[in-house]
């Protein structure tokens, strides 16, 4: 990524959003830390990742990610957080209430729609309201979620990341 790095410090470039991955965007910010480019990196989920500092070192300190909150964290998750703990799975991954989430929305969706059908399970859930370990997931007419969190983080060279005000 060497003339990549060359260009954006040719123009001066101060932030720097980058749609990709971790692997990448770790050669990218220890190649720019290389070739002395002081500009701030911004990425999404898919940088989110504490391999990116095995890559990147110290220079993936300050990058900022998009992130979900920390679903683990919230109270009223507690109780499935242990149940992850007790079966020697970690729970705190960015997509692992997600992904729980997910399967329990089609488990929602089948329970309201009374019905296995796919079209059915999709009128129901954009019909309806539900509580989820994600918080309150409602759908638009065209099946879009109305809402979802996400915080900008400052990730730091030791895989921690502390949200950004």
């Amino acid at each position: 990524f060497s003339s990549l790095v060359t260009k954006l410090r040719q123009a001066d470039v101060d932030y720097v959003y980058y749609g990709g991955y971790h692997p990448e965007l770790g050669l990218i910010l220890r190649q720019a830390q290389q070739a002395d480019l002081d500009a701030t990196f911004m990425g999404p989920e898919g940088v989110g990742n504490k391999d990116i500092n095995t890559i990147a070192g110290d220079a993936a300190e300050g990058l900022l990610v998009t992130l979900p909150p920390s679903f683990d964290e919230k109270d009223e998750n507690q109780e499935l957080v242990q149940a992850f703990e007790e079966k020697g799975e970690d729970p705190s991954g960015p997509f692992v209430l997600t992904s729980y989430t997910a399967v329990q929305l089609i488990a929602d969706g089948i329970e309201a729609a009374e019905s296995t059908d796919p079209f059915d399970v999709a009128e129901a859930l954009r019909a309806g309201t539900f509580q989820t370990p994600i918080g309150t997931v409602e759908y638009d007419g065209k099946g879009d979620m109305e809402s979802f969190e996400f915080v900008v983080y400052e990730w730091h060279s030791d895989g921690s990341k502390t949200p950004v005000n």
